[in-house]
């Protein structure tokens, strides 16, 4: 049982790490991006994606977030 575990840990791990070299090479870890919802919910996005980003898979998100009153 405690080996199953270990192998699901492992791909998760990996799933992950993919997804996050998927962000890196769209450019969503530069100091250049203006940091909102949707930049924020994207670079997620992409990196829980995965693989699936290879695939054609290009994960978005939009945010409409109320403005504070005055």
């Amino acid at each position: 049982m405690q080996r199953g575990g270990g192998l699901i840990s492992l791909l998760v791990i990996v799933w992950l790490v993919i997804g996050a070299v998927a962000a890196g090479q769209r450019g969503y870890y530069g100091d250049d991006r203006e940091l909102s919802c949707k930049t924020a919910g994207d670079t997620v996005l992409t990196i829980v994606a995965g693989p699936l980003n290879y695939l054609g898979v290009n994960p978005k998100i939009t945010c409409d977030l109320p403005e504070p009153s005055e």
